[in-house]
């Protein structure tokens, strides 16, 4: 059973860089064909899916963050990471990590259980 867990600040300042990751376990981030995804719920809203990692390290970004979004990762750590810079108070928001096969993208079967993140000074 693979699980997620992300970690990070919880608390970030506006302007600045937010630096999230995601730890994997009971299943490697390389496997074929999974990808792993950041998705945000700000409050009161929907989720929002912002852009993931495949298994062989290809990343796709939402387009309304491309400019501000980067998704990496560490194998050896079985790890993947977000960074999302110039925040604003919009982006507060609760951001999780999730696996869904590339084949049924939006099924995404196992999830971590979320990491608030406010963006105040």
């Amino acid at each position: 059973q693979v699980q997620l867990q992300e970690s990070g600040p919880g608390l970030v300042k506006p302007s600045q860089t937010l630096s999230l990751t995601c730890t994997v376990s009971g299943g490697s981030i390389t496997t074929s064909y999974y990808a792993w995804s950041w998705i945000r719920q700000p409050p009161g809203k929907g989720l929002e899916w912002m852009g993931v990692i495949a298994y062989d390290g290809s990343t796709y970004y939402s387009p309304s963050l491309k400019s501000r979004i980067s998704i990496s990762r560490d194998t050896s750590k079985n790890q993947f990471s977000l960074q999302l810079s110039s925040l604003t108070p919009e982006d507060t928001a609760v951001y999780y990590c999730a696996r869904a096969p590339i084949a049924t993208m939006g099924a995404f079967g196992s999830w971590g259980q979320g990491t608030q993140v406010t963006v105040s000074s």
